[in-house]
């Protein structure tokens, strides 16, 4: 095969590289447990993340009643703590997904990881599953400092910078996955399995793959595409 179109693949990790959805549904229940709220199911919590554990939070109070200022942070160091004792329990790569990094690599494509979960919980996940030392670097939505989580394009360029540069391509779930890559410059790629709000084709991916099988194809699709 030629040279390979891409440099740098960068993916989001919950609900694109990682279905993390019922340890996540875990610690917002022990939250709202603690609160006397209704618990929520994996299908409720699923569209409340992506923009961090903090909004996962709010979105899940708001749910199911509302929460004051000073309940709300009780409550959000609550499931921080439980979710950091128990941040692998049920969380499993999606189908396909070692596969495809096998794949890159042996493209000699350099593989990182922007999410906005904090890095230092995104660096013990990945660690606990044997996955951290495949990727080149970590970003977490607390990296670059305060507001520059995505969508910001701050992440997707420092992801760049910290593999070398080059041209680079994401992969992720969220508005705030395709918002950033399309701040930076870089094509993305929707994953229909993914956390979804809605229709993956309302995110505005430049493509969208249904398995990780279909990644490696559709990037060389991309190739005269955004760069």
């Amino acid at each position: 095969m030629a040279s390979f179109p891409f440099d740098i693949v960068g993916f989001d990790l919950d609900g694109t590289l990682l279905d993390t959805s019922a340890d996540l549904t875990a610690a917002v229940n022990h939250a709202l447990a603690a609160a006397e709220r209704p618990l929520l199911t994996s299908a409720d919590v699923v569209p409340m993340v992506g923009g961090g554990a903090k909004n996962m939070l709010r979105q899940a109070l708001d749910a199911t009643g509302g929460c004051p200022d000073d309940e709300f942070r009780r409550l959000y160091k609550l499931l921080l703590g439980h979710y950091e004792e128990h941040i692998a329990d049920g969380t499993r790569p999606f189908p396909g997904m070692i596969d495809a990094l096998d794949r890159l690599d042996a493209l000699g494509v350099t593989t990182a990881v922007v999410t906005n979960k904090f890095e230092g919980f995104a660096e013990k996940l990945l660690g606990a599953l044997g996955l951290r030392e495949r990727f080149a670097c970590l970003i977490g939505g607390d990296t670059m400092g305060k507001g520059f989580a995505k969508p910001h394009r701050a992440p997707i360029d420092e992801m760049i910078r910290r593999c070398g540069g080059g041209r680079a391509a994401f992969v992720g779930d969220s508005i705030y996955d395709m918002g950033a890559a399309r701040n930076a410059g870089v094509p993305a790629i929707a994953v229909s399995f993914g956390f979804l709000l809605g229709p993956v084709e309302e995110l505005g991916a430049d493509a969208v793959i249904d398995h990780y099988e279909d990644l490696v194809p559709t990037l060389l699709s991309l190739a005269n595409g955004p760069s």
